[in-house]
């Protein structure tokens, strides 16, 4: 079970400097924080496939950016 919150304060206060016009409900800053838990989540399992790929045990900067750039892509359609 995780103890740890979300970093509301944090969230609220990034949201209030890029974008001042908006209104968000409550929830969604909890909504944008599970999104960006999930990205990590598969950017770390597609880094990790990529470093197996090239036989290295080691994730390095090159398998990250390389799977930024397939998830990011997929996302976008």
């Amino acid at each position: 079970m995780i103890r740890r919150k979300a970093p509301l304060g944090f969230l609220k206060r990034v949201f209030k400097r890029q974008k001042p016009h908006l209104r968000l409900k409550t929830s969604s800053d909890l909504l944008v924080h599970l999104n960006c838990l999930l990205f990590v989540h598969r950017l770390a399992e597609e880094s990790r496939i990529n470093a197996c790929g090239s036989k290295c045990g080691i994730i390095k900067k090159e398998h990250v950016l390389a799977a930024a750039k397939v998830i990011l892509k997929k996302s976008r359609g």
